[in-house]
């Protein structure tokens, strides 16, 4: 076959690859002035608040606890999130994410909620307690696996082998997967979840390009501006008597007063270790939940890269990935000593936020923390804004899932897209992540019980919680797949984009990882990074 001939000089060319992320207005190491900076990370702590209510308004009903356990639990939460953003900003990655609470953990949650030992218990308030000692015990435990292949060094072995390639279905399907959470959520309640959705992409996307002048204010502070605007709409609707007669779980999504939140909260309340008791401890439950946190290093590790590249840092090392993992492990072993009936991991959600306001900056995330924390021990203050209707944020999730898949797909561009093995590779894993959960939830769904269905609770959960997981089933198809298929051809390399990432597999090997990644007061001297 003849060879095309070279291009003329004024034909198209593709788009060079970027190690760093162009047109980012703060990066991860120049922060904002003060004032906006704090505007910023109020914006964080709005943002984080969604999930940060849902998980205990899913699960404390069940636990057994009423409206005041609810509010407790969600202030808990709250705090340990901010402290534990400050340990992986400071600490951990040094990456600008918000550490908060993780959906992973739902499943085997329930599975405790759901245990026989409990079912004797006929006190609510009780059986709560004992129910969320159950949680602390199997967390306590499930902190331990990422804190020894955190810090131990195991898991940047692992990650030292993660090629662009490989990287594309990990990084999008932890945003990508979230899709559940999104319009079905907003659907929930369409006329507050669909002007927000409306409005958020209007704010983001098209009046920074429409207005000349303060153009930058809209697209910087568009959660702010959507959330007032929409939330004044469901309190008008509210007052005026619009759910009047609607059903009890229209109402709930709906109202802005339906949350129980504001009158079960104490004005000011300081959360303590142990606050519900001494953690009890089951051997299955343990290992069920530490299934559970394996697939949360993964998904986090997932969550560091897109961070990395929406904050404008050169790709994360993978020992600072293993630091960041270690320190997420002291965050769930704070998680289990607090009581909040959750893990954690990075928030993806947050990190969509650093792409919309083209903001990566570290301070600003540290800023959210303390209001985390401030309006974790103001309690009335804190429920007033939790009391947020869910379905406006889901409209946000929408764009900022969006963005996270997004970061994912634009490893390609150190990929070869036009080799099969590349184009095998990507199919495969993309459909295997998205199918095989799909099967393993929709069998839950009408069954009631997962495909893997014996005798023993935790063990079903080992296997059913992994396999049920898109950027867990797709990430380890992908990597399987690119570090086993062909790599005798010398083409390879260069097809799965592996050389451009062989700067950053050493921590020394790139001048611009010291400035990134180094920890803060000159600990890199007592705890060097490889």
């Amino acid at each position: 076959m003849a060879a095309a001939p070279p291009p003329k000089a004024d034909e198209l060319q593709p788009h060079p690859p970027k190690e760093q992320l162009p047109s980012v207005s703060f990066c991860i190491t120049s922060p904002p002035p003060w004032p906006e900076a704090v505007i910023l990370g109020f914006q964080h702590f709005i943002v984080m608040l969604g999930t940060t209510v849902i998980i205990p308004s899913a699960l404390v009903p069940q636990m057994g606890g009423g409206n005041e356990e609810k509010a407790r639990v969600i202030q808990t939460l709250l705090f340990v999130a901010g402290i534990n953003t400050l340990l992986q900003t400071f600490f951990g990655s040094r990456l600008p994410v918000v550490m908060g609470g993780s959906y992973t953990f739902v499943a085997p949650t329930i599975s405790i909620i759901l245990a026989g030992r409990y079912d004797n218990e006929t006190d609510p308030h009780e059986k709560f307690l004992r129910t969320m000692r159950g949680t602390q015990g199997a967390l306590i435990i499930a902190s331990t696996i990422q804190i020894i292949l955190g810090f131990s060094g195991l898991w940047r072995n692992v990650v030292k082998l993660l090629s662009p390639l490989s990287a594309v279905p990990l990084v999008s399907l932890v945003g990508f997967g979230l899709y559940e959470l999104g319009f079905p959520a907003v659907a929930k309640c369409v006329e507050i979840g669909l002007p927000e959705l409306i409005l958020m992409v209007a704010f983001s996307q098209y009046l920074p390009h429409v207005l000349h002048s303060g153009k930058g204010v809209f697209g910087r502070f568009s959660v702010l501006f959507t959330v007032s605007i929409v939330w004044l709409y469901a309190y008008i609707l509210t007052i005026s008597g619009a759910y009047k007669n609607a059903k009890l779980k229209t109402q709930a999504h709906c109202r802005v007063d339906r949350s129980g939140l504001i009158g079960g909260a104490p004005w000011i309340s300081v959360p303590y270790p142990f606050q519900w008791g001494a953690p009890t401890f089951d051997a299955g439950e343990c290992f069920a939940m530490m299934m559970t946190s394996f697939i949360a290093i993964v998904e986090s590790t997932g969550a560091f890269i897109a961070a990395s590249r929406y904050a404008s840092a050169t790709m994360i090392p993978p020992s600072i990935v293993s630091r960041g993992i270690g320190w997420q492990g002291i965050g769930i072993l704070l998680d289990s000593f607090f009581g909040t009936a959750n893990g954690t991991s990075v928030a993806v959600e947050n990190v969509g936020l650093l792409a919309v306001t083209h903001v990566g900056s570290r301070r600003v995330v540290q800023i959210s923390a303390g209001f985390m924390i401030f309006f974790a021990v103001l309690g009335k203050f804190g429920a007033l804004f939790a009391s947020i209707p869910l379905p406006i944020f889901a409209g946000m999730y929408c764009v900022f899932f969006a963005y996270v898949g997004a970061c994912g797909l634009s490893f390609l561009q150190f990929c070869n897209l036009n080799s099969f093995r590349t184009k095998f590779i990507l199919g495969f894993s993309f459909f295997i992540g998205i199918s095989v959960p799909q099967y393993f939830n929709e069998y839950a769904s009408v069954s009631g019980h997962g495909p893997v269905h014996t005798g023993a609770r935790w063990f079903n959960d080992m296997i059913n919680v992994p396999f049920s997981n898109k950027p867990f089933v797709a990430g380890l198809v992908a990597y399987f797949l690119d570090n086993s298929m062909h790599l005798h051809q010398s083409a390879v390399r260069k097809d799965r984009g592996y050389h451009w990432w062989d700067k950053f597999r050493s921590f020394k090997k790139d001048a611009r990882s010291e400035e990134f990644y180094s920890l803060p007061f000159n600990l890199n001297k007592f705890f060097p990074s490889v």
